[in-house]
């Protein structure tokens, strides 16, 4: 177990496993935080406040960030944000990574956000599913109960005076996930302080009830003109002369790292009213924490505290913030925490203690300009592996620091290294990692989950090589030796955590003083790019083979064999062993299997596979799995990169698994064009059925080079992204009539670049069918779209995924036909899931289905309707 994962154990279980960082949040690959001496002292004016307030919503962006700005700059409380999924049944803006995927983009988004707007983040184990239209239907795909928990567990946590939701509990919320927050925000308020609701958290934590719960609603839930008199109002448009910035300022900042959701925002200026409708707790008539004392004096003896504090305040020197260590120090003394009952029954005032002597730390350091940092010479290594480190520190105060230990599960350093003024130490050491490191997979994503809830492994043990980190752990904690539960962590050392510590990390402990400070450092890979300078991404502990399985989904439309290639990937030099496919019954691959030698780190071989259905092959959907094994061990998970500037670089471990489809398909035409709009993988799948695809750029949409292109195929949201389809439009539109075919996949009914996307109006909206195995009905039996190449019937709309279509048109001009017609559940029927017109000697057709979702996902009835869509008139 890393040292990372056992600082995580202490955290949560005593108190502080959510709360571990500076006074502003910190990523976890980034250059070590400074701060200004503006940032210093709004710290110091935070260590004097003792308020927290929770935000309540249900995904990323949900989040109201200039409320969550203000909040944290203005009225210094501790602030978070707690998101009941990871946004993973959204569209992406920014590339082709869907689910799981952009879950971890938008959880790394969200973090982003708060490291600009000053809030924390947290989150349940609910998945984001897709778009529900009630809380019913959310609450049968959810576990509403295990959602419930989670949102206790981390009020009980954070001990927030106040919680306050995005949405209200009704339909008006627009969404059912939507709902379904502040449904569960208001159970959660009474179930927090219910000592019989959740008994199993108090093993490490108390329950605590929140003072007031709030609805902060706005324009979009406010009727033009109606009385606001019954609202709490605050006005969160200031200005934070610290900072240099309004709240608006800071929010749209903030708000703009939503990058995948195309959320980038303006600033706003001056007055900005945020309405607070009070749902629960004692009644409050002009602020939200009217009556809570929000000083030292709400603990017992913190009055004492708060004083110094105040001290430390009035002798800031803006010009030498290190002249305050002395003063932090002897706050530090009077915070220090003697003896914690281990199983986290502490009242209110050990919260405090462990909440304000991090910041207190964190203060010190940025006051001394310490800069401590450890770096690897790579970015990626197995278990048991050498490791070349680099530790820099550097001291650009005048007062004497000493770095008196380094310790971690690899390294233990009891030495004493001074660190004089201005004067870089650079410690550099070779390293081997403990053979119990684990692949570095985002803990949600470890062991499988359902449709709408995620799974997080119930217990983990921590091997008895980490009795360095762990030691290090207790000497904080002011314990001389760790109890004997310490060496297993629980599901709660992750729950609720916006992502899994660092896979490798240190403790390094200063001396100031003749006090010792403990401070967690990440051991990052660090870079220089020509362009962008320096880079850093997390250290990442790889398996000792990687398998990557190309392609999303291999299809077969005859019994002819398809290539399959499967790429091994090194995590260490010298690995060698043998690969083979686990197939389905009636399926064989040659070579059966294949042996593999990888002389390098990071060496890569590519090992081809011809798959062929046999006889015995059931029709539909299966599954392949490629399976290494080195040392009689097997491996079968992939490496995956995930790279975007705003972001920090994640790397994922994918089962290496894809779809296998055996299908009855016929097409006419070969050559394909296709524009990608937000992005999306259609283009693969339309290869695997055998067509040529050539990926467009704008400026290849003219007359004479669209007429060698049987069909052309827009990508989804490409009206919302390709900006020069304003101009280009009237080319694609004389290609249609010129005899050509195109297919438009679905646009978002907002932000088009241009108010007419087909040859006939037709209005886009936000209507969809979410229930993605909702029975279908051939509004026109006898149109082509529906008999050639290929008969579609109803078993063609069987095993779809997350959802059966989107941002359908609301109203279309007669000249378009519909096709196909389907409902959700109490609601009227949907007609304009597929429309198609008739235009000169060719075909416009429009489609809101989720094909994108469905054919990476390998569901053969999608294969067969976009076959028949691009074959049209052929």
């Amino acid at each position: 177990m890393r040292f990372f994962s056992s600082s995580v154990a202490r955290c949560a279980t005593a108190l502080l496993l959510l709360t571990c960082g500076s006074w502003l949040p910190t990523a976890q690959a980034q250059a070590p935080k400074t701060y200004t001496s503006s940032e210093i002292l709004l710290g110091l004016k935070k260590l004097n406040v003792l308020g927290s307030v929770m935000y309540m919503a249900a995904h990323p962006d949900d989040e109201n960030t200039r409320l969550i700005a203000y909040m944290a700059n203005g009225r210094l409380l501790e602030t978070g944000y707690l998101s009941c999924t990871r946004g993973d049944g959204g569209q992406n803006l920014i590339g082709p990574e869907l689910r799981e995927q952009l879950g971890v983009i938008r959880t790394q988004e969200l973090l982003a956000a708060r490291r600009i707007d000053g809030g924390r983040q947290f989150f349940t184990r609910a998945n984001d599913f897709g778009f529900s239209k009630t809380a019913e239907e959310t609450f049968t795909i959810w576990d509403k109960e295990q959602v419930l928990a989670d949102m206790v567990w981390v009020i009980r946590q954070r001990r927030p005076d106040v919680l306050i939701t995005r949405f209200p509990p009704d339909a008006r919320a627009g969404h059912g996930h939507h709902t379904a927050s502040a449904i569960l925000a208001a159970e959660a308020f009474d179930a927090a302080g219910d000592p019989k609701r959740f008994p199993e958290q108090l093993k490490y934590v108390q329950v605590w009830q929140p003072k007031r719960l709030f609805w902060n609603t706005g324009s979009f839930f406010v009727k033009p003109g109606e009385n606001m008199d019954g609202y709490l109002k605050l006005d969160a448009g200031g200005y934070n002369p610290l900072l240099g910035q309004s709240y608006g300022e800071i929010a749209a900042r903030s708000r703009s790292q939503h990058k995948s959701q195309g959320f980038g925002s303006a600033a706003t200026r001056g007055e900005a009213l945020e309405y607070l409708q009070q749902v629960k707790g004692n009644k409050a008539s002009k602020d939200p924490f009217e009556g809570i004392d929000q000083s030292w004096n709400r603990v017992p003896g913190g009055a004492a505290i708060g004083k110094m504090i105040d001290e430390v305040i009035r002798k800031y020197d803006a010009s030498n913030p290190s002249a305050s260590v002395a003063g932090l120090l002897k706050v530090r003394s009077a915070l220090a925490v003697k003896s914690v009952a281990w199983n986290g029954n502490a009242p209110d005032l050990s919260f405090w203690q462990h909440e304000k002597r991090e910041q207190v730390d964190n203060l010190i350091k940025a006051c001394l300009g310490l800069y401590i940092e450890a770096t690897a010479s790579e970015a990626a290594i197995a278990a048991s592996q050498h490791l070349q480190l680099n530790i820099e520190a550097l001291n650009r105060s005048a007062l004497p620091v000493k770095m008196t230990g380094i310790y971690g599960d690899f390294i233990r350093l009891d030495t004493s290294i001074s660190l004089p003024p201005g004067k870089p130490m650079i410690l550099k050491r070779k390293v081997k990692l403990n053979p119990f490191e684990e692949v570095a997979q985002p803990y949600w994503l470890r062991k499988p989950g359902t449709v709408g809830m995620y799974s997080v492994p119930e217990t983990l043990s921590l091997p008895s090589g980490s009795d360095a980190a762990m030691s290090t752990a207790a000497r904080r904690r002011g314990l001389s030796t760790l109890p004997d539960e310490y060496h297993s962590l629980t599901q709660y050392q992750f729950i609720g955590s916006p992502e899994t510590p660092n896979a490798v990390g240190l403790a390094v402990v200063v001396s100031v003083a003749g006090a010792d400070i403990f401070y967690e450092i990440p051991v990052q890979y660090k870079s220089t790019d020509p362009v962008e300078g320096e880079k850093y991404r997390p250290l990442t502990v790889v398996p000792p083979v990687a398998v990557n399985i190309g392609g999303r989904a291999y299809v077969f439309a005859d019994n002819a064999p398809k290539t399959i290639p499967v790429t091994l990937r090194a995590g260490r030099a010298g690995v060698k062993g043998s690969l083979t496919l686990a197939l389905p019954a009636g399926w064989k691959a040659e070579p059966t299997t294949a042996a593999f030698d990888l002389a390098n780190k990071d060496g890569e071989q590519t090992v081809f596979f011809q798959v062929q259905p046999g006889p015995g092959a059931a029709e539909g959907k299966s599954e392949v799995r490629a399976v290494a094994t080195v040392d009689g061990q097997a491996y079968s998970r992939g490496y995956q990169v995930i790279q975007y500037n705003h972001i920090p670089t994640q790397t994922l471990f994918p089962e290496a698994v894809a779809p296998l489809v055996k299908l009855d398909l016929k097409r006419k035409g070969q050559e394909i064009g296709y524009l990608m709009g937000a992005g999306d993988e259609v283009p693969d799948a339309l290869r695997q059925i055998g067509y040529n695809v050539t990926l467009l750029k704008p400026e290849d949409l003219s007359a004479d080079y669209l007429r060698r292109f049987d069909a052309v195929v827009l990508g989804v949201r490409a009206y919302n992204t390709v900006d020069r389809l304003k101009t280009l439009q009237p080319n694609l539109l004389k290609y249609v009539e010129n005899g050509g075919n195109v297919v438009v996949q679905y646009v978002v009914n907002r932000g088009t670049v241009l108010p007419e996307i087909g040859p006939y109006p037709l209005k886009l909206s936000s209507d969809r069918v979410t229930v993605e195995n909702a029975a279908v009905t051939f509004l026109n039996p006898k149109q082509p779209l529906l008999n050639t190449p290929n008969k579609i019937t109803a078993k063609d709309f069987e095993g779809w995924v997350q959802e059966q279509g989107l941002y359908y048109p609301s109203s279309w001009d007669p000249k378009y036909q519909t096709v196909i017609s389907s409902h959700d559940p109490g609601e009227a029927a949907k007609e304009s899931a597929i429309l198609v017109a008739d235009y000169g000697r060719g075909h416009y057709i429009y489609t809101g289905l989720s094909l994108f979702r469905e054919l990476p996902a390998g569901v053969p009835g999608a294969y067969r309707l976009l076959t028949n869509m691009v074959s049209l008139g052929k």
